[in-house]
């Protein structure tokens, strides 16, 4: 139940090419307090809940619980999400041993491209493609959570 990533910035739209799958999720926070938040996402055809601890210092780490649940209910939980709802294409893209997972934000953070790799450890090595910009794990900004009260086209440039 602990999950441990990294985020980065994307420079490109080169990982499009790469990527073996995509699908677009909708999501809605029922509660985004930076000390737990908890989550409705339909991703594809599918529906989830999701409850997230803080992370640690570094941010790299957190507890995370996840259960399937139907669309139906995932569309009713929807309904009662605070608003600022997130609307986003996943693509998966194999590197190396691992797979970064590439968010393509659009709406209200349209523009904004950020890609995630999921870790045994904290202290893991992989490797990085051309397109794999800076380094984004930890900073607040960048989290759902906070992008769904802070659009990322409402940030000061």
């Amino acid at each position: 139940m602990i999950e441990i990533e990294r985020k980065f910035l994307v420079l490109s739209d080169a990982f499009k090419k790469e990527a073996h799958t995509h699908k677009r999720i909708t999501q809605g926070y029922l509660s985004s307090h930076p000390e737990r938040t908890l989550r409705v996402r339909i991703k594809g055809d599918t529906g989830y809940i999701t409850i997230k601890g803080k992370g640690n210092a570094s941010g790299t780490s957190r507890m995370e619980w996840e259960k399937e649940i139907p669309v139906a209910e995932a569309e009713q939980l929807l309904t009662l999400s605070e608003s600022g709802a997130i609307d986003k294409i996943r693509y998966e893209v194999r590197y190396g041993r691992h797979t970064y997972e590439v968010d393509e934000f659009f709406g209200e953070n349209q523009g904004l491209i950020v890609a995630e790799i999921e870790l045994d450890d904290e202290n893991e090595t992989f490797e990085k493609p051309d397109w794999l910009g800076g380094e984004v794990t930890g900073d607040e900004r960048y989290f759902n959570a906070y992008l769904s009260n802070n659009p990322y086209t409402s940030w000061k440039k």
